[in-house]
């Protein structure tokens, strides 16, 4: 290994897609066996409260990419069809947003995407024009897993790669962490940023058979290829930490692994039990996600880390890391680390604040303030209430109040969005409020 490989920390970010809060070991499942990522989890910190910026996944990765709350820029929706009354070339991520991958690269790290953007499709959004240097995936939201087509649109669009002719798929997880592996080689001996974007075990819900036979006691067609499809997830993050203590390299290496929201029960069959909610609300399943960073060569193995903290921090985190500066105006998110090790202490936010099309939330200390447009506010004491069944909004009028202020002036000092999705997800959101959400881990 080289000298400059040795001084130089990499970055690994591994993302899941609609993974839910209780599907990995590490959060309780005992369903679905997650050994790969528990290991990894075993030997760094685990986020007990770790948050994403938002409960669906093109904010949620704005937020990530940046390092910013994503509505501060305008990026309050999913990328879906355009809407008339929005000007398409403005259908994705602001080009006046610098990107993690940006600032890495100027300090000489090389930047590969594996897998998933949903940032945009358009020439200037693309992410070789976005601070990385090799992409193998696609632009959109979601693909096929055992197929595409030449010409395919949607989740039979071919893959795209700008440094081989990209091979034909086979199973597209396992693609994706064969394709991990090759990056790590090829560039074990300089900084390296690597983004392994999974789109499991997002839908549609195709598993492989070796997979499915596993789990073949799971009653349920649907959750029974959620659950194989999650394990396929687990043996591929296993290949990548495997390969990066091949090459001698994981003392040195960041590696981080979150799912970019909660998961859509029951779309996808995910249990983000024991919380309440899950993907497009701002309850505690629809933005607080499994999250782990491991560091071997200074973050202890086995430790935990109970305050809020979320997924805009990880931006602000590499960067400081790889010896780049920023202004405090350009990233919401701070460097974990010294509140990892205890350098720094107390906590790294007073308050965290979310809006998505007809919601906002806020987390300050261990109170959670839930506004909805057809009903009085909610307000819950996550430290004693996790699954946000009693609201104290009545109990507790005086905190409720200071909150909604806050909150509010957050709120309207925040730009229009700059696209939007159609507005019949609107009462999709809504109901989702008033479901019945499983809270227990099945035996």
């Amino acid at each position: 290994m080289s000298l400059w490989a040795s001084n130089r920390l990499n970055f690994v970010l591994i993302l899941a897609d609609d993974l839910g809060y209780g599907d990995v070991g590490f959060t309780g499942s005992s369903q679905i066996k997650t050994p790969h990522i528990d290991r990894l989890a075993k030997d760094g910190v685990i986020f007990s409260q770790g948050y994403v910026s938002s409960s669906v996944c093109g904010p949620s990765r704005a937020g990530l990419m940046t390092g910013k709350n994503q509505v501060r820029f305008g990026f309050d929706n999913n990328l879906t069809n355009y809407l008339p009354q929005f000007k398409d070339e403005f259908h994705g991520l602001p080009i006046s947003e610098k990107t993690l991958a940006t600032r890495l690269a100027e300090k000489g790290y090389v930047n590969g995407l594996v897998g998933k953007w949903h940032l945009g499709d358009k020439e200037q959004y693309h992410p070789l024009k976005r601070g990385f240097h090799e992409f193998w995936g696609y632009l959109g939201g979601g693909h096929h897993y055992f197929r595409s087509k030449p010409n395919g649109k949607g989740y039979d669009c071919p893959i795209e790669c700008n440094y081989k002719t990209p091979q034909p798929i086979s199973y597209i997880t396992d693609d994706k962490g064969d394709e991990c592996v090759d990056f790590i080689r090829r560039h074990k001996d300089e900084p390296f940023f690597l983004f392994a974007s999974f789109n499991a075990p997002h839908a549609p819900m195709h598993a492989k058979e070796e997979d499915l036979k596993l789990y073949s006691h799971i009653e349920g067609e649907k959750r029974r290829a959620y659950c194989a499809m999650t394990h396929n997830l687990d043996l591929n993050v296993g290949k990548i930490v495997a390969e990066l203590k091949a090459q001698n390299i994981y003392d040195n290496t960041v590696v981080v692994f979150l799912s970019d929201n909660g998961g859509p029960t029951p779309n996808n069959a995910s249990l983000n039990a024991p919380l309440r909610g899950g993907k497009g609300i701002l309850l505690e399943g629809g933005i607080r996600v499994p999250f782990t960073m491991t560091w071997p060569a200074k973050i202890q193995a086995g430790s935990s880390f109970n305050k809020a903290v979320s997924s805009i921090d990880l931006a602000a985190s590499f960067t400081e890391l790889a010896g780049a500066k920023f202004r405090a105006e350009e990233m919401d998110g701070v460097n974990l680390i010294p509140y990892i090790t205890g350098e720094k202490p107390g906590q790294p936010h007073e308050s965290l604040k979310w809006r998505f099309t007809i919601s906002a939330a806020m987390v300050s200390g261990d109170w959670k303030l839930v506004r909805l447009p057809d009903r009085l506010p909610v307000l819950y004491n996550l430290k004693d209430d996790l699954a946000e069944q009693n609201n104290l909004a009545f109990e507790e009028r005086d905190r409720l109040e200071s909150m909604l202020k806050e909150l509010g002036d957050w709120d309207v000092r925040l730009p229009h969005p700059i696209f939007m999705e159609g507005a019949r997800w609107k009462k999709e959101q809504l109901k989702l409020y008033d479901r019945d959400w499983s809270l227990v881990q099945p035996k």
